[in-house]
């Protein structure tokens, strides 16, 4: 039996704030009709675990996150890329978080931990979960288990990667899930902060092109559909994905449309978990996409498969090298 132990948690450091909005940082507009994002949080003192911690904090814009655009996605990139610190950690709106995640997963290389949190009750509210989900962010971003694992996702005391995190519920204090689950718990115990993973760190594929020159588009599919939108949209798109049914299948009225397309489309899929597969030979099956030069996403979901193609193609990738780094999981 082994009796290798998790590296005691930190309880100083160097730990920088990064807000760029959201609930987390929302209270009722005094003269509007909902929440707006106003007032940054504010990492407790005197928290167990970050006792002695030094912070710095930035905020480089204060939006919702459905205001959020990969341009800022890439200015958060290269903010973080020139800090020097142990940590950090993002608080973001929950609508567009796990792209934020992704997109930082393959665009950013850094040498300290980097966790992103938010919160689905703004702080007025009775319960707020931001102050706990911030408190749990930052020890996970101080902890040394944490190296070499990339952009992580904070949510409710569960930690994920930021390849398959994904939000599943619109209003829930659990929002957040994807399968196969959480890699990792923090929790808080009489004797502080344990943080316990359930996987080791993988090795990473960065694509940092220097600006975001592509444009994707994301098209969905539905019974009936015959094809509505494809045109337009691949006239206007440098690549296309599509969010298919099952394991990556589509309307036989969508078969000629992809074969006929030269430049790439990306077959992702529409239902909660599970990978894109070549199963069907019918017209418009995942077999025959594949024939016709469609290209898996493999496990990602549609709006993380349409950021890794963007950079791709913003890299000046070829088709058959987008296929690769697709297919065979380079990311």
């Amino acid at each position: 039996m082994s009796n290798l132990s998790s590296p005691a948690p930190r309880t100083s450091g160097r730990l920088v704030l990064i807000h760029t909005g959201g609930t987390i940082a929302s209270r009722p507009d005094p003269g509007g009709a909902g929440v707006t994002p106003q007032r940054a949080p504010e990492l407790g003192e005197g928290l167990s675990g970050l006792e002695s911690v030094q912070v710095q904090t930035y905020q480089p814009f204060n939006l919702p996150s459905p205001h959020v655009t990969p341009r800022h996605m890439l200015e958060l990139s290269r903010l973080i890329a020139g800090l020097d610190a142990d940590g950090a950690v993002i608080t973001h709106g929950t609508d567009t978080l796990e792209e934020t995640a992704f997109f930082l997963h393959l665009t950013l290389e850094c040498p300290f931990p980097v966790v992103l949190t938010g919160s689905m009750r703004h702080s007025a509210e009775l319960s707020g979960d931001g102050p706990g989900n911030l408190r749990d962010a930052a020890q996970v971003a101080l902890h040394p288990s944490s190296a070499g694992r990339g952009p992580l996702v904070v949510f409710g005391g569960d930690v994920f990667d930021a390849r398959t995190v994904t939000k599943v519920h619109t209003s829930s204090v659990g929002a957040f899930g994807g399968y196969p689950g959480p890699i990792g718990r923090i929790d808080q115990e009489p004797t502080g902060p344990a943080l316990r993973y359930f996987a080791g760190p993988e090795a990473r594929h960065i694509y940092a092109p220097p600006e975001l020159s592509a444009r994707v588009e994301v098209l969905y599919a539905y019974a009936g559909w015959q094809g509505e939108g494809y045109a337009e949209a691949e006239a206007r798109a440098d690549g296309l994905v599509i969010a298919a049914l099952g394991t990556g299948n589509l309307p036989a009225e969508l078969l000629p449309l992809v074969e006929a397309t030269r430049k790439p489309v990306v077959i992702a899929t529409r239902t909660h978990a599970g990978p894109v597969l070549p199963l069907y030979g019918y017209a418009g099956g995942g077999a025959t996409l594949r024939r016709a030069g469609a290209i898996s996403a493999s496990f990602l979901n549609a709006h993380k498969a349409r950021l890794l193609l963007m950079l791709l193609l913003s890299l000046g990738l070829e088709k058959a090298e987008i296929k690769q780094v697709f297919e065979d999981g380079l990311f």
